[in-house]
């Protein structure tokens, strides 16, 4: 195993919506994969034994072993993920629309909601989630360039920013940066709960009432189905004035249809079948009506929104990271496979090769004899 390492098995197949995959490479592995067209017509030339062959043969299949359970274990996860990804949508954009209709109805009063305040912004909060672990193709780098993108963006426009990082890849990265300033590290627990949303929610809340920051945005992957993530920059604070969840520039993010996928076994092996799943919420009466003063309702609710939020941004996450994964490993057990092919092939002929000389020698010997 310590000549082949599991991210040089990684495949440079756009199974992501990425631009940063992990090319298949290995620096150190002095065994390359056919380059013609034919995919075994042509073997690179070797120089070592066949001792060497079959240890690189033997490191191969256990790779392949490891890489295909990782595919495995992270399919299992995607699944019980993806579930409450499509289960919390309805709940959170309803919310949004309840929250946006009962502020409406306080525009004509005199009435001072922090969390609908917008002020001319001075400094902007960035929660940045990322994952805990790697080998995930480019999911990792993939919002970490969203968040430079926007730091970037930031400084040109003069405006100040702080980050709210979660996940431990988004704490080792700013940990190694100093000059980026960063409010708290934060780290997942495996699956998202509400009360590590809360604990965000809280950070969120004291920075923007306390008027320490202006803005609050959120920067995370959503999740649109198991071959496709998209980093994203959401509003969360103050609430959107459409009365939808919206990106910076006031687009639109709502899920207009999951893709939802059942794992099942084809011909001994991990298969995937597709759905399309809507997730449809119900518009509000024109002629709703509350009993409660509207006040004490969005009191109430919003910080429940931002706790539906955050948790919505989390659970996307995990499960844009889980299918990242499983793709990930499902294309380096692939490589591992074809190489395991190729490397076959070689041996057989280093092996053919060694015994049609011996059998040469012998040959010659006994005609030396005679």
């Amino acid at each position: 195993m310590n000549c082949l390492n599991l991210t040089t098995l990684v495949s440079s197949k756009s199974c992501l919506s990425s631009t940063s995959l992990l090319s298949f490479h290995s620096s150190t592995n002095p065994f390359q994969l056919p380059r013609s067209s034919s995919r075994f017509s042509h073997v690179t030339p070797i120089h070592c034994g066949l001792r060497e062959l079959r240890n690189r043969i033997n490191s191969v299949k256990n790779t392949q072993k490891i890489t295909e359970a990782m595919k495995l274990v992270s399919a299992a996860k995607v699944r019980r993920a993806q579930e409450a990804v499509v289960n919390g949508r309805p709940f959170s954009e309803t919310l949004v629309e309840v929250l946006y209709y009962i502020n409406e109805q306080l525009q004509t009063e005199d009435i001072d909601m922090p969390l609908t305040n917008i002020r001319p912004v001075k400094k902007v909060a960035l929660v940045v989630i990322t994952g805990d672990r790697g080998l995930c193709g480019g999911f990792n780098n993939n919002i970490i360039k969203i968040a430079e993108a926007r730091i970037a963006e930031l400084k040109n426009q003069g405006v100040e920013y702080t980050v709210i990082s979660v996940g431990k890849k988004g704490k080792s990265y700013f940990i190694r940066r100093p000059h980026i300033p960063v409010d708290r590290f934060l780290e997942g627990m495996g699956f998202p709960t509400a009360k590590e949303a809360q604990a965000i929610a809280d950070d969120v809340f004291s920075l923007f009432v306390s008027e320490e920051v202006d803005k609050v945005e959120l920067l995370y992957t959503k999740f649109v189905s198991f071959v496709k993530y998209v980093p994203v920059i959401q509003t969360l604070l103050p609430l959107s004035p459409k009365g939808r969840i919206c990106d910076m520039n006031g687009v639109s993010v709502d899920a207009d249809g999951d893709e939802f996928f059942r794992l099942t076994t084809k011909e001994g092996k991990l298969a995937v079948e597709r759905d399309v799943v809507r997730t449809e919420t119900a518009e509000l009466s024109p002629i709703l009506q509350f009993e409660q003063d509207p006040v004490q309702i969005l009191d109430a609710l919003l910080p429940l929104y931002m706790n539906s939020q955050i948790l919505k941004a989390l659970q996307e996450s995990l499960a844009s990271e889980l299918a990242a994964r499983m793709c990930a490993m499902s294309n380096a057990t692939d490589n591992a496979v074809e190489l395991k092919k190729s490397l076959s092939i070689i041996y057989n002929r280093e092996r053919q090769a060694k015994i049609t000389g011996e059998a040469l020698e012998i040959i010659a010997g006994a005609d030396a004899l005679t």
